[in-house]
């Protein structure tokens, strides 16, 4: 097989081919499936935006690549399987993307553009018709991190009107599953009741105008900022100290970030 070596595209997708080979290619890769690739292509998509929220463009290069990679891998798969290759792949986003742009890429008179909600929101329903689905929630992954499913679930909801009106109403139902929780008496029910909890949060979240997912990852990264700042006030002794030590260093931290008006509150 002759490769264009000037052609990063078509040499990756050889690269691909020789570890897949039956008879010379690598035995790992060789054994995988699409079950066993897809937490690797979900890794490597948190990787690619962990490279981004550190500002790190080397970074960011290497990981786009490895995202690439997954690509490559899963289309290589379907191709062994007589489903679909590679160039199907690029021609079904590429087709996809003009279809979504009438206005680019359409007739001359389409003036409708992407920041167009409904105009937007119609060519996707069209979409989703086509593939036979008829249900608002239709084709929300199931493998999506559970905090963001729930906030793709209820907006699919509120597309079709099933949406609180204001934020009194998701702060009232927040308060009402909260109660639950503490009432249940079974592992199951804390089971059923916490999720109920968290659902709502995200909801009363998303009613605030703010993506849960960036309220999460803001609160993880102050949580961890100011744990950090607690353990090196108290140095080696911090897990010996009592929890009220602890809350005391806590606040001392707290009140250092905001003393220093650079750092974020």
């Amino acid at each position: 097989m002759t490769v264009d070596v000037q052609d990063p595209t078509a040499r990756l997708l050889a690269i691909m081919a020789r570890l897949r080979d039956p008879r010379r290619g690598c035995e790992w890769d060789r054994a995988q499936t699409f079950a066993t690739i897809a937490p690797y292509t979900i890794e490597e998509a948190y990787e690619v935006a962990d490279a981004v929220a550190r500002d790190d463009h080397a970074a960011l290069r290497d990981e786009l690549g490895d995202l690439l990679f997954q690509v490559v891998f899963h289309a290589r798969m379907a191709e062994e399987a007589g489903l679909f290759a590679y160039p199907d792949v690029a021609t079904a986003i590429a087709d996809k993307m003009e279809a979504r742009h009438p206005h680019i890429f359409g007739a001359a008179n389409a003036t409708a553009g992407p920041t167009d909600a409904a105009n937007w929101e119609a060519l996707k329903a069209a979409e989703r018709a086509a593939q036979g689905q008829t249900s608002a929630m239709d084709g929300v992954a199931m493998a999506l991190p559970a905090l963001m499913r729930a906030e793709k679930l209820q907006k699919r909801a509120a597309r079709v009107g099933f949406d609180w009106p204001d934020t009194g109403g998701p702060a009232t139902k927040l308060a009402e599953e909260i109660a639950e929780l503490a009432a249940t008496t079974t592992a199951a029910e804390r089971l059923d009741e916490a999720g109920d909890v968290l659902f709502a949060a995200v909801n009363l979240v998303r009613a605030h105008g703010i993506a849960p997912e960036d309220a999460l990852r803001a609160g993880n990264a102050k949580f961890e900022r100011r744990f950090r700042t607690m353990e090196a006030m108290a140095g080696e002794d911090f897990p010996r100290l009592g929890l009220n030590a602890q809350e005391a260093l806590w606040q001392r931290a707290k009140a250092t970030e905001r003393s220093e008006p650079d750092e974020a509150p």
